[in-house]
C-alpha cells in the first residue's frame, strides 16, 4: 500500500466525472484501477488509487516488482504528480480563470498512461472513430498485453514495447500502422519517449524529437506532449483555445499567439492546466451551425511558443 497527502485542490470523484471510464473495486466512485506497462518497461502493473475521507490518496499496486515506480506514473495519470498548491492563487489573480476553476472544482487533465501509449493511440485510432480505435487498443491489451488482478479487479495492459515488436499483424491494423508501432516501441525502449525527459526538454525540442517518429506530424506530436508526457505549463494553439479565449475575455475578435501569450502569462506555471479548463467550457457549449451542418475545423496544435516546456512537476 502507497500513500500520498497530495499537493493542491483535488477530487477523484470530479475527475471520474469529466474523465470516467475507469473500472471500480465496487466502493463508488472515489476509487479507480488501472493498468499499464511501467516506464522503464520491465513489468506492467494495475493500481488502484482510492481517495479517503480526509482528502489522501492511497494506491494499491500488482503485478511488478516496482510498486513505487507504478504508483508514481499513476499518480502522474492524473497529475497528481504535480505541486498544485499555486493552482488556487492563479483564480485569484485571474477572476476569469477563478470561475472556471470554481465551476470544474480545479480539475486537473488526465494523461495517457505514458507518451508510449499516447503514440500507440494516436496512430492506432487514425482516420478512425474514437470509439473504433478504443475498441482496437482493448483487443490488443486483453490478446497481447498483461493480465493483473488488483483489489478484485481484473485488468489488461497495453503491451509493453517488447512485446509489441513481436507483433506483426493484428485484425483491424494495416501494415503501415504496424511499422509505425514498431517505431514507436523502438524509440520507447531507447528512452526517446520517457516522460520525465519529454517535461524536461525545451518545447520545441520535445516537439522535435517526437515528430521524428513515422507517422507522427504537428498534431500528433503535440498531443503526445501534452497529453502523454503531460506538461503543464503550455498552451495549445488550437481553435478551441482561441475560440474560448476570445470569449472568456470579451475580446473584440480571434487573438493572435502575441495576445495569447500576453493573456496567458497569468496562468503560468499551470497554463495547460487553465487551458484544459476552458475547453471543456468551450465544448459544453452549443456548436455553431451553418446552413444546417455543424461546423467543423481541423486544427494545427502547438505548445505555447515562449514556454520552456519544463511544466511544473514535482
Amino acid at each position: 500500500m502507497s500513500c500520498i497527502t497530495w499537493l493542491g485542490p483535488f477530487d477523484l470523484l470530479n475527475q471520474n466525472r469529466y474523465f470516467g471510464g475507469w473500472p471500480s473495486a465496487g466502493t463508488g466512485r472515489h476509487d479507480v484501477a488501472m493498468a499499464f506497462p511501467v516506464e522503464g518497461w520491465q513489468s506492467s502493473a494495475a493500481v488502484l488509487l482510492r481517495q479517503r475521507a480526509d482528502g489522501g490518496i492511497d494506491g494499491t499496486v500488482a503485478g511488478t516488482p516496482d510498486p513505487d515506480a507504478a504508483f508514481r506514473q499513476a499518480l502522474a495519470v492524473l497529475s497528481l504528480d504535480v505541486d498544485g498548491t499555486g493552482y488556487p492563487e492563479v483564480g485569484r489573480a485571474d477572476p476569469a480563470i477563478g470561475g472556471l476553476q470554481r465551476d470544474h472544482n480545479y480539475l486537473r487533465p488526465v494523461l495517457f498512461h505514458s507518451p508510449y501509449e499516447a503514440a500507440c493511440a494516436f496512430v492506432l485510432g487514425h482516420r478512425l472513430r474514437i470509439a473504433q480505435g478504443r475498441a482496437i487498443r482493448q483487443r490488443i491489451a486483453e490478446r497481447h498485453g498483461d493480465q493483473i488482478t488488483v483489489a478484485g479487479v481484473r485488468l489488461h495492459s497495453f503491451p509493453t514495447p517488447q512485446r509489441l515488436l513481436e507483433l506483426h499483424t493484428v485484425p483491424g491494423v494495416s501494415e503501415e500502422k504496424m511499422r509505425r508501432l514498431h517505431g514507436i516501441a523502438r524509440a520507447a525502449l531507447d528512452g526517446d519517449l520517457d516522460r520525465r525527459r519529454l517535461r524536461e526538454l525545451p518545447a520545441v525540442e520535445a516537439l522535435g524529437q517526437v515528430r521524428r517518429l513515422r507517422g507522427i506530424g504537428e498534431f500528433f506530436a503535440a498531443g503526445i506532449v501534452l497529453r502523454g508526457a503531460g506538461v503543464v505549463d503550455a498552451v495549445p494553439d488550437e481553435r478551441i483555445t482561441r475560440t474560448g479565449i476570445e470569449r472568456l475575455y470579451q475580446l473584440p475578435s480571434e487573438p493572435d499567439r502575441a495576445r495569447i501569450e500576453a493573456i496567458t502569462a497569468s496562468w503560468r506555471p499551470y497554463r495547460m492546466w487553465c487551458a484544459v479548463l476552458l475547453q471543456l467550457s468551450e465544448r459544453r457549449r452549443p456548436s455553431k451551425v451553418h446552413g444546417g451542418r455543424t461546423a467543423r475545423t481541423q486544427d494545427t496544435v502547438r505548445l505555447g511558443g515562449s514556454g520552456d516546456g519544463s511544466g511544473a512537476a514535482g
